[in-house]
């Protein structure tokens, strides 16, 4: 039996924490908040509530296979998940309008058709097609394996089928989510479609290799879900799983440190007396035989002070990333029947907005891409006389919490109101009160610098978009969490939580799972 230190008590480190318990492992998770989650928070005021990370769940599989793993009770057993169907209403820039039904290519196919034009729903189908090559060829060394040692195999080749692109005397192959949809959907309905799956991952289309198709088929292929209560149920129910498991949690614990001997991690440095070790009298030390790590590059590089994290040649995390602007809103009346729980509204000027987020200046469009959400969960609202509504939408990252930024938010949140109301057209008469969340309070919550939020790993792009091994180059560290691999979002939180214990539980001959 190891003793195993955890630092942070976010999604992805919750669920390595359960598996090593339960292969008899003790785990101490240490926690310099008060509460567990990382990200996936909640909002509470006046009787209202909101996640103020994730709002949805896409392949509730990986959570499905923690619980099998880790007890007798099954998730659905902790947590009521509901499809989310239709899977999402599109307000285009042109004022047309689709709701996609929830993980049917035959009834997406239809709806695109009847909404756009006869033939936009075949050619989104064929590219949902060409998606799933790129799925298959990418699942396993991606999502359920550790990164390869020989991880430059997956920078160079681009997995996305292409279809061949004429152009003058040239044949080309799409190489980036902007050619598929220039050169294969060829609508810019369709291609404000696609790309907007990239968008809200903080990836810039024009960028993001072609196998970022995998977004929309991974949304089409297993279906969006939501957890009753609230996302932030997923994360009590994870945790409740890791007491359950005896996992001990100290909550309040800074740590300061990792500790190193010989070469290999060797326990944490907290913060004078915030903690016990293991259970066993006060103290700041910590001695373990393998450390966890769940937060940002930036903070594991300031615990390490006598070793690289990374040795020579190892792929780095990805440093820079987007950030998220959410508007939390709480409206007076109810929310009427047949409302789709999650409507994209998108920017009526795709090229404007993707050059002020990713331009050198880093800035934000007057009329961004907005993400609705509109639950209908009765235990988000006072009554059922009110509602509650969360906007998202996509920001660069923020170095510092000055009033000027405060303020600059505060502003963009009233373009992020204004343009809901294309999707809500009575918004402004509803309004009780705004709550506005910004990159600043990403930062206070999870420590990466600006409030940056990682993107999922994809191949190609010469490592760009992969993240960090699980593994380091200090023996006994193992990194988990949206900033190593496989990269950000719920689902691969999950997967790097089943990376990690299996590469402590079976050692380095460990290949994934089956």
């Amino acid at each position: 039996m190891a003793r195993i230190a955890v630092i942070g008590a976010g999604m992805g480190a919750m669920a390595a924490a359960a598996r090593l318990a339960v292969a008899g492992h003790r785990v101490a998770v240490y926690e310099r908040s008060q509460t567990y989650g990382g990200a996936v928070r909640r909002f509470e005021r006046d009787g209202f509530a909101f996640d103020t990370g994730p709002g949805l769940l896409p392949l509730p599989a990986v959570y499905r296979d923690l619980f099998v793993k880790t007890g007798k009770e099954p998730l659905e057993a902790c947590v009521e998940l509901v499809q989310v169907d239709p899977s999402a209403r599109h307000v285009f820039a042109d004022g047309t309008e689709v709701s996609l039904p929830n993980a049917s290519r035959a009834g997406v196919v239809t709806a695109l058709d009847e909404a756009l034009g006869a033939g936009a729903g075949g050619r989104w189908g064929d590219f949902l097609v060409r998606a799933r090559e790129a799925w298959d060829r990418t699942r396993r060394p991606l999502l359920e394996e550790p990164l390869w040692p020989n991880w430059q195999v997956l920078a160079e080749r681009e997995p996305y089928p292409s279809v061949p692109h004429k152009r003058l005397l040239r044949t080309r192959r799409a190489a980036t989510l902007a050619e598929v949809g220039a050169w294969e959907l060829r609508d810019p309905r369709l291609v404000a479609l696609l790309e907007s799956h990239a968008l809200a991952y903080g990836l810039d289309p024009r960028e993001t290799p072609a196998n970022g198709a995998v977004l929309p088929y991974m949304e089409h292929a297993f279906g969006t879900w939501y957890v009753r209560g609230g996302i932030r149920e997923l994360a009590r129910a994870v945790y409740e799983r890791c007491v359950a498991r005896k996992v001990e949690f100290h909550f309040g614990a800074e740590v300061t440190g990792i500790l190193e001997k010989d070469g290999r991690a060797a326990g944490l440095e907290l913060a004078g007396g915030t903690s016990q070790a293991f259970g066993s009298g006060g103290g700041p030390v910590v001695e373990a035989d393998f450390v966890v790590c769940g937060v940002a590059p930036e903070v594991l590089d300031g615990l390490m002070r006598s070793a690289a994290v990374r040795g020579e040649g190892e792929v780095a995390s990805q440093r820079r990333a987007a950030s998220r602007l959410t508007v939390l809103l709480a409206l007076r009346g109810g929310r009427p029947q047949g409302t789709a729980h999650r409507t994209v509204v998108h920017a009526q000027d795709r090229e404007t907005e993707l050059d002020a987020l990713f331009g050198a200046a880093g800035g934000m469009a007057t009329r961004p891409t907005v993400t609705v959400l509109r639950p209908d969960d009765p235990a988000l609202v006072p009554d059922t006389g009110h509602e509650a509504i969360a906007l998202t939408s996509t920001v660069p990252s923020q170095p510092d919490r000055g009033r000027a930024q405060e303020e600059l938010f505060e502003r963009h949140a009233d373009h992020v109101i204004a343009v809901a109301e294309r999707a809500v057209p009575d918004l402004r008469d509803r309004l009780l009160w705004h709550q506005v969340r910004t990159p600043a309070d990403i930062a206070e919550v999870t420590g990466a610098a600006g409030g940056a939020v990682p993107a999922p790993a994809l191949a190609a792009v010469e490592g760009r978009l992969l993240h960090a091994s699980n593994s380091t180059a200090v023996s006994g560290l193992f990194t988990v969490g949206g900033w190593s691999h496989p990269g950000g979002g719920l689902p691969h939180a999950g997967m790097s939580g089943a990376l990690v214990a299996g590469l402590i539980v079976e050692g380095p001959e460990f290949q994934g799972s089956q």
